[in-house]
């Protein structure tokens, strides 16, 4: 047995006497009327208006047929029913329209050679039009299934990309989060172990900076201006530990400041600046932060005047490869990160993402 799935009675039956359903069953059933009107001795309106009543009495069965029963013999397809449900319907109400109709003293139609020979003009007729017209909609009704279901699994799809990227991002975002945190309580570690008199100070700044930056690692996305009071407040900290290398200058533009982005993205810039920039270099050096919107994307710029690129490291490393991919889970191709050497030396690391 084979079962189909139906909407409610209701919906159902709407369906069924869907204005547009019934317009286009009483158009063609009074079109079929018309044409073969001149075998007939009766008005043409009359001969139109029994068209249009039997079409009526084909799109009940129709819609009747295409509800119930609602399970079927698995050799049985429903279409098939509801196609031969109105050829049968056909006959029998035009037999009991002519029934109704004959008057108590006229002549039986089975008696009167016009009269019969109507009767099998309107019911021939009446079952090739209404089965054809049972088949086009079928067909009708087989496209949408098709059309809707297509959509369905397309929206099916999309989902799962949508939570395939969002696992991806998450994955990501949890190897920041200790990458983050070890390199900055190695700078810590530095501190103490030189026996530094700014450790304490230093180390009750990294606790109230965690404080407010660690949370932010669990979130989906930021703002610039949220990502710009951490890398202020880092490159504080990192200043504490080295007082007499590290200048800083931060510069947001206004335009740029709700901007949103994924979390750690301007400081993951900093971050490598300071390892690989300023801590090498005996002299120290300056970073400059530039955030502004060029073009419908934001443009970010992390400078430092420290060693700059080895010969053998023009790569991304690490940080700024995990960044990037970041970036692409979260905006797509559009986003970019790269890095430059600034002469005499430093580095320049730029990223590009949609300011959405």
């Amino acid at each position: 047995m084979q079962a189909t799935v139906h909407p409610p009675a209701g919906e159902g039956m709407k369906r069924v006497l869907s204005p547009r359903r019934v317009f286009f069953t009483l158009a063609a059933s009074a079109l079929m009327g018309l044409i073969v009107s001149p075998i007939w001795i009766i008005a043409k309106t009359e001969v139109m208006a029994r068209a249009m009543l039997i079409g009526l009495i084909a799109l009940a069965v129709f819609g009747i047929l295409e509800r119930w029963p609602a399970r079927l013999p698995s050799w049985l397809a429903r279409w098939a029913l509801q196609v031969f449900g109105v050829a049968f319907a056909i006959p029998l109400a035009v037999l009991c329209m002519y029934l109704l109709i004959t008057a108590a003293d006229e002549l039986p139609f089975w008696k009167s050679e016009a009269r019969l020979s109507g009767m099998v003009v309107l019911s021939s007729t009446g079952i090739l039009l209404a089965s054809l017209m049972a088949l086009g909609a079928l067909l009708r009704q087989r496209e949408e299934q098709v059309r809707s279901q297509a959509l369905a699994f397309e929206l099916e799809r999309s989902e799962l990309e949508r939570r395939a990227l969002d696992s991806r991002l998450r994955v990501l975002q949890a190897q920041v989060e200790p990458h983050f945190l070890f390199n900055t309580l190695a700078n810590v570690r530095e501190l103490v172990d030189s026996g530094s008199p700014q450790a304490s100070k230093v180390l009750d700044t990294l606790i109230t900076y965690l404080r407010a930056a660690v949370p932010r690692l669990h979130e989906a996305t930021t703002t610039i201006a949220q990502e710009a009071q951490l890398v202020r407040s880092y490159l504080e900290l990192m200043r504490m530990r080295m007082p007499d290398r590290l200048q800083f200058a931060v510069s947001i533009d206004d335009a740029a400041l709700n901007v949103r982005c994924v979390p750690t993205t301007l400081l993951t810039l900093v971050e490598n600046a300071i390892r690989h920039g300023i801590d090498p270099s005996e002299d120290g050096g300056r970073i400059e932060v530039r955030v502004s919107i060029r073009n419908g994307l934001c443009h970010a710029e992390v400078l430092d005047t420290g060693i700059g690129l080895r010969a053998t490291s023009d790569s991304l490393g690490t940080g700024l490869s995990t960044l990037r991919e970041r970036l692409q889970l979260a905006f797509g191709r559009e986003s970019q990160v790269s890095l430059a050497r600034l002469e005499p030396h430093g580095t320049v690391a730029t990223l590009d993402f949609p300011a959405s």
